[in-house]
């Protein structure tokens, strides 16, 4: 199976529109569009055709998500100033209703309402003081392929290709690690979108041996202030909806949940589905 996404745009005299083709998710992502909505979702509806794609995610501006609300898209989670200071509604529509099927949806109310209901509280525990904090460079893709394929048997990505890590990191995406005994044990990632002045926090992974210290923490705090730095303000994570600490550490920082993906990609050992977080950094 293809894991690489694929990128095509198509511009005509009534539209353009940019979609991501991601075979390995069996999923299709509307990035950038403008024009004709009837015959943007007509193009989409045929695009989703030519692959074996069950679900179609569309990063749609304000102005148009009831439109597509009219054309059986549900709204499952809002990334707010996304689109330069604007919010993003993240509009779904399914393809087979196994795609839609939840068996874990009560089970992450639960989590995610024990989160919200927990007071926000320091770290007691102190990282080893060989602990060492960096941001990672081209010459770190192989060890960093090496983590995410020890912590994910299956991801959303090809992030266990050293070759791809290092087309990310060329290509502008901030890498922050943490070593001990030269050995990387966590790392976390922002990917920015110039074009929109927003990050995505992601690409999160701790060896399970070292994730009692709040690393991961401490690696989101080093990414938000060369965001900051390069003023970029609006960012988001998506995590694990079944993942207590990664979500309890958004919460943590500051984050607000904004809603929940629905079986949005193939994660550990199965389609799962992902909640929102999203952080505007200029706030105090």
């Amino acid at each position: 199976m293809k894991q690489t996404p694929e990128t095509r745009v198509i511009n005509t005299e009534y539209y353009y529109l940019e979609v991501v083709l991601d075979y390995f998710n069996e999923r299709i992502r509307i990035d950038h569009y403008r024009g004709n909505m009837t015959m943007i979702v007509q193009k989409i509806d045929e695009l989703s055709k030519i692959g074996h794609f069950t679900k179609v995610i569309f990063y749609c501006r304000p102005e148009h998500w009831r439109n597509l609300l009219t054309k059986g898209f549900e709204l499952e989670a809002i990334i707010n100033g996304f689109f330069n200071g604007t919010d993003n509604f993240i509009m779904t529509s399914y393809r087979e209703n196994s795609r839609r099927k939840c068996d874990y949806w009560l089970e992450e109310n639960e989590i995610i309402n024990s989160i919200l209901t927990n007071p926000k509280k320091t770290d007691k525990t102190t990282p080893n003081q060989n602990y060492f904090f960096r941001q990672a460079i081209t010459e770190d893709s192989v060890n960093l392929a090496k983590l995410y394929k020890q912590v994910f048997a299956v991801y959303p990505t090809p992030m266990n290709d050293p070759q791809y890590v290092k087309k990310m990191i060329d290509s502008g995406t901030i890498f922050y690690v943490v070593e001990e005994n030269n050995q990387l044990v966590s790392a976390a990632s922002a990917e920015i979108n110039e074009t929109y002045h927003n990050a995505e926090l992601t690409d999160c992974a701790t060896l399970p041996e070292h994730r009692k210290y709040g690393l991961m923490k401490k690696l989101l705090v080093y990414l938000e202030g060369d965001l900051k730095s390069k003023g970029i303000f609006h960012v988001y994570s998506i995590a694990r909806a079944l993942s207590y600490g990664m979500n309890a550490a958004f919460y943590q920082l500051g984050y607000i949940y904004n809603g929940r993906l629905t079986n949005n990609c193939y994660i550990f050992n199965k389609l799962e589905n992902m909640n929102v977080w999203v952080k505007n950094l200029s706030l105090k």
